[in-house]
């Protein structure tokens, strides 16, 4: 069957596990050695040999970025339609740089989209500053006003261009700044009064706070009234929760209880403006504080009645969202997340009786995940025709699908997308058509489960249609009329292809480029390998990458080094192709490492089976997988020394590096921890409740890296910067302190200033030293004398 046929098949990924072979479509840098030969080689050899790190080896490494820049050419980026939808414009890597070109539907054919030159010169002339050719830094390009004009952004300013007569000029920024998102939100503590009145819809009136209570003033007269007399300074109404019902006849508002306002305190040793410390602080909820209590409440002006809303079906929340009429004034709105994050509901309230309802509730035995799936979490919500018609995201039945509710009676009409595979973001809502098109995973066998595909189906869950199938990870760009895509896919070991794709069918109207990667190659850059091994449960694949020095040798051992970041928010290792994905990973391995990344059990994108391994058990971090995995690799590998393993990591990866040492120290050897949320108790509300959940028990203690850092037997640097505003500094000084209690040896690096980082340069290369020391024996360059060690061969001074 066409893989562009109506319906399409999803059975379960493939279960073969070793290394992954694309070979036949991209290279892929891997070698097989013969078990029996590389016995033999052991038993010859009277010592094992290892690559000896130099000076000039850590030159190499930071020279990578330069080394690499711009060796990758046809590679298509930032495709875009114009209003017509009769043409896509993108830009392409050429030698030197990138030119923008159009692609016309009607012709199809294809030309440079403006003249390059007189373009810079125009931006020059308007911005006072050089602007070249083959690097325009144009992004968001919109061709408009009949193609005669160009808009687009240079860093964060808007631009148009008149293209008939090559001038430019700023436009004004009218976007709204979006607000940090994750922990419950706060109404403030409120004054007695409003800041502002809110207007009702017909004009009529205006709404506000008076004395903690909500009042409305009739605007021609001036006449006030009070609608409540239940506020009070620590029960106050706030003025930014009150919503007028389209019928201008009543209001709600939150009445809220204020919780714990939990302070953080700094001391900033060395500030740049001035000699001595400054001291500062920070609002910085933690798990277990005492969050606001907010109520709903109605009122009905002509009536003069307070409607009291019943809270059974919302007793003790994480968070309340704001409050929304429907379109029609029969009824409000709102979503409610209990704490612990294991019941999520979405609730309607009478708009007369004050009656609530569940029009869906999400009740697990773990946790809802109920962050957006735009921002890597698994909700989404789509309402229709005013509520009575809901698309709805859910785990229920251990994979992420959609299903399409009846607004009116709280029921499942039917489940959209079923099967062992898992939606990862819907992209569009044609209710129209009832069509929606969504991302998706693990939807072709013996495809990497985490490679991103693109489909369309119908709301009663009929043809299912795939957009995409090629053996890689993709994004897509619709045409205004949804019946053209650009269709760009990639490996970690494939350059990007881009193709113009008709959708009906899946016809390739013009391939607009094949990346080619070949002086990339040819510089040294060696691909990740992928590689699959079955998991703690002898079921699951377990997905990672190893990466070699560009100097590889297998006749030699190398010490291994993991990079971790094991948060459940989400799966870690990367998928498309990047020539320098982290900066660190690539330029450690030129130390003479081979360095691994990994996706464990217990991190997101997978069933709900896999990701709840997490659950009320963060310090786990899918060490058992990974070490699984590490092991799978050395059987493939007889280089692939597990007797010299190292792991670096970075916040919550920072938490997972010290934990190998702690919980697994037979296996990890030497870690590298920044700036980790060592205790769950310590960090963010909103990380750790939702999964550790809530209340706070024994199972907060049993993965702290402070109540066990008596365990610790490896080698350990430890990496905190005094002003990190992410994760409380105290979390590694706790520590710290329980390492001195425990009479134990270990390396601290404090950064003055720095917030939530590794420590960029400096933190990097005291992070390459210690593996080098650690896991070669090798004592790293004197950079005290760093001309003298620049220039000594063997870098051991």
């Amino acid at each position: 069957m066409s893989s562009w046929s109506k319906t399409t098949h999803l059975p379960r990924s493939a279960r073969w596990c070793g290394p992954v072979d694309h070979s036949q479509e991209g290279p892929l840098i891997r070698r097989r050695i013969p078990l029996a030969t590389a016995i033999l080689a052991v038993l010859l050899l009277p010592v094992t040999l290892h690559p000896q790190t130099t000076a000039r080896d850590y030159q190499r490494a930071a020279q990578l970025e330069q080394l690499y820049e711009g060796l990758v050419v046809n590679v298509v980026e930032e495709a875009s339609w114009n209003e017509t939808g009769n043409r896509v414009t993108f830009r392409r890597s050429v030698e030197g740089g990138h030119r923008f070109f159009s692609f016309e539907l009607e012709t199809r054919e294809e030309r440079l989209a403006f003249d390059h030159d007189r373009l810079a010169d125009a931006l020059s002339a308007a911005t006072g500053e050089a602007h070249h050719a083959l690097r325009l830094g144009l992004r968001n390009l919109v061709f408009a006003d009949d193609d005669t004009v160009l808009r687009f952004s240079i860093a964060d300013a808007r631009w148009k261009c008149d293209m008939a007569l090559y001038r430019c000029e700023t436009l004004e920024e009218t976007s709204e700044r979006p607000g940090a998102a994750g922990g419950p939100p706060r109404w403030g503590r409120g004054g007695p009064d409003g800041d502002e009145a809110v207007i009702s819809p017909d004009g009529r009136y205006e709404a506000f706070v008076h004395n903690y209570n909500i009042a409305i003033r009739e605007v021609d007269s001036g006449e006030v009234q009070v609608l409540s007399m239940d506020g009070s300074e620590g029960n106050a109404y706030q003025r930014n929760t009150i919503r007028w019902a389209p019928d201008s006849r009543r209001l709600a508002a939150f009445r809220v209880i204020p919780g714990y306002e939990r302070l953080v305190h700094y001391v900033e040793s060395s500030p740049a403006d001035q000699l001595q410390p400054q001291h500062h602080t920070r609002r910085y909820t933690k798990p277990g504080d005492v969050l606001d209590v907010r109520r709903p409440l109605l009122f009905d002006l002509e009536a003069n009645r307070q409607v009291i809303v019943d809270d059974a079906l919302f007793p003790n929340a994480y968070s309340i969202s704001q409050l929304e009429w429907r379109e029609d004034g029969r009824a409000l709105h709102f979503e409610y997340n209990q704490r612990g994050h294991d019941v999520y509901r979405v609730i309607e309230v009478n708009g007369r009786t004050g009656q609530p309802r569940a029009v869906i509730s999400e009740e697990p035995e773990t946790f809802f995940y109920y962050r957006s799936s735009s921002n890597q979490g698994k909700y989404f919500r789509h309402d229709m025709d005013d509520g009575r018609e809901v698309i709805w995201m859910s785990e229920r039945d251990g994979w992420n699908h959609l299903y399409l509710y009846d607004g009116q009676t709280g029921r499942v009409k039917n489940q959209i997308t079923r099967g062992e595979w898992v939606v990862r973001h819907v992209v569009e809502v044609d209710e129209e058509n009832r069509r929606i098109y969504l991302q998706a995973g693990g939807t072709y066998p013996g495809q990497d489960p985490y490679f991103i595909h693109y489909y369309r189906i119908d709301f009663d869950g009929r043809n299912l249609t795939a957009l995409t199938e090629a053996n890689g990870t993709h994004t897509l760009e619709f045409s205004p009329d949804r019946e053209y895509a650009v269709v760009t896919w990639s490996r970690v070991d494939l350059p990007p292809i881009t193709e113009l794709r008709r959708l009906r069918d899946g016809e390739v109207i013009a391939e607009l480029g094949r990346g080619d990667h070949s002086a990339l190659l040819a510089a040294g850059w060696k691909a990740p390998e992928v590689f699959t091994s079955l998991g703690r449960d002898g079921v699951s694949e377990i997905w990672g990458t190893i990466i070699r020095p560009s100097n590889f040798d297998p006749e030699l051992s190398y010490p291994v080094i993991e990079y971790i970041y094991a948060g459940p928010h989400s799966s870690h290792v990367p998928k498309a192709f990047t020539v320098l994905p982290r900066r660190t990973v690539r330029q450690q391995a030129e130390l003479g490492f081979i360095v691994a990344q990994i996706d464990g059990m217990g991190t997101s994108n997978r069933s709900k089976a896999f990701h709840d391994v997490a659950w009320k058990n963060l310090g786990d971090a899918g060490f058992p997988d990974r070490i699984l995995w590490h092991e799978a690799v050395a059987k493939e590998y007889p280089y692939y020394d597990l007797e010299r393993v190292g792991i670096y990591g970075h916040s919550a990866g920072g938490q997972n590096a010290l934990g190998a040492l702690l919980f697994h120290p037979d296996f990890y050897h030497v870690a590298v921890s920044a700036n980790g949320c060592h205790d769950n108790r310590m960090d963010k509300i909103w990380w750790n409740e939702l999964w550790m959940g809530w209340p706070l028990g024994e199972h907060y203690a049993a993965s702290s890296n402070v109540d066990n850092a008596h365990r610790l037997e490896g080698r350990l640097l430890l990496v905190v910067g005094e002003m990190d505003t992410n994760v409380d500094p105290s979390s590694t000084y706790q520590v710290v302190d329980a390492l001195i209690k425990a009479d134990k040896d270990f390396d601290l690096l404090v950064l003055p200033r720095m917030g939530h980082t590794p420590g960029g340069e400096y933190g990097e290369r005291r992070q390459f030293d210690f593996f080098v020391r650690h896991l070669h024996g090798i004592e790293p360059p004197h950079w005290n004398a760093r001309q003298g060690a620049l220039a000594d061969e063997g870098g051991t001074r």
